[in-house]
């Protein structure tokens, strides 16, 4: 079966996640700058890193949301796969103002730890319906162990 180029598609699925994230930072705005002021581990990277790394992530979601959603098939497994991709997606926006703004550290360590379960959903979800989107949300969970080590680092140092 071939599945031809959706470019509406493409450009909403691509879309969502970067909105999501740019909106959690907008509504986090300078509260970042706590960053630079908390006592941060050994293995902690630049702040630059984060808005690098995150974009990244963003269009490698995008891209995985797209090849779901373009997949011809209409299962209940595609519904499971957007509603964990749904809940990974909301525990990400609340992550930035819990951690930056509201200075929750073990809060916001909860936070990433159900993040990072949603996302492993999304993988498990999305590997039958198409294994290159479920790939393209690794990278994604390999980040959330490393932020998840420098937020549990930080609550233990702060």
């Amino acid at each position: 079966m071939v599945i031809k180029f959706n470019l509406k598609r493409f450009i909403i699925s691509l879309l969502i996640p970067i909105a999501v994230g740019g909106l959690s930072t907008l509504i986090t705005g300078s509260d970042m700058k706590i960053y630079d002021e908390i006592v941060r581990p050994k293995l902690s990277p630049p702040f630059i890193v984060f808005p690098i790394v995150w974009s990244i992530l963003y269009i490698l979601m995008g891209i995985s949301l797209y090849l779901v959603w373009n997949n011809g098939d209409k299962t209940k497994n595609k519904t499971n796969a957007y509603m964990f991709f749904a809940s990974s997606l909301l525990f990400n926006f609340i992550w930035s103002p819990i951690f930056f703004s509201a200075k929750l550290f073990l809060l916001s360590f909860i936070v990433l730890v159900l993040m990072f379960m949603a996302v492993l959903a999304t993988i498990i979800a999305y590997k039958p319906i198409n294994k290159c989107a479920a790939i393209l949300q690794v990278p994604y969970l390999i980040w959330l162990v490393i932020a998840g080590y420098l937020n549990i680092a930080i609550y233990i140092l702060n």
